[in-house]
């Protein structure tokens, strides 16, 4: 193209788009020998960078009516809580952010429980009754998920923690990093 003139300026990329520079040969070759699209690529990149060091889970419920992925380690924390609806239900569960969560399929095949402080959000499948994975009191702006309903293939260990969901105030003011778990 023409030079530009002295005090010229230059426009940066519109929304949406971006210059590659150097890059944009890989990246329309790694496009092309993947079959991706631009946002396909896109996601691809940013998972590796965003997730690096975690696995992407994927699972359901019995029937497959609620499907769900989820970016974890591959050495899981599970949670076993005495609380009066994890020992009914037998929940045990592991915690991650809200944004390590994507549900799937089945949204309209949810039903959700809520009692006392109505903070927990126990959603289960109205088909075959399995709850995969909630909202826990603890961490309202992340998911409990549990790992008996993850399927097979990612889980490399798992640690189980006791924690008493009997004095459930005490306990979750007591624990060091519980908090934590649902924050990016």
């Amino acid at each position: 193209g023409p030079a530009a003139g002295p005090g010229a300026q230059t426009q940066p990329p519109g929304p949406g788009a971006f210059d590659l520079g150097a890059q944009s040969g890989r990246w329309a070759a790694f496009q092309e020998r993947h079959r991706l699209s631009c946002e396909e690529a896109a996601r691809l990149l940013l998972d590796a960078y965003e997730y690096r060091g975690l696995v992407k889970h994927t699972g359901g419920c019995h029937c497959g009516a609620v499907r769900f992925e989820v970016w974890a380690s591959a050495d899981l924390h599970v949670f076993n809580c005495n609380c009066s609806i994890c020992t009914k239900k037998q929940n045990r569960h592991f915690i991650v952010p809200a944004s390590r969560f994507k549900l799937l399929k089945g949204a309209d095949n949810l039903t959700t429980y809520t009692f006392n402080t109505h903070r927990a959000q126990h959603t289960f499948c109205k088909t075959c009754g399995v709850q995969s994975f909630y909202t826990p009191r603890s961490n309202p702006d992340g998911y409990g998920i549990a790992p008996h309903c993850l399927d097979d293939g990612t889980v490399q260990t798992i640690v189980t923690e006791d924690i008493n969901g009997k004095e459930w105030e005490k306990a979750v003011k007591e624990h060091k990093t519980i908090r934590d778990m649902s924050k990016p």
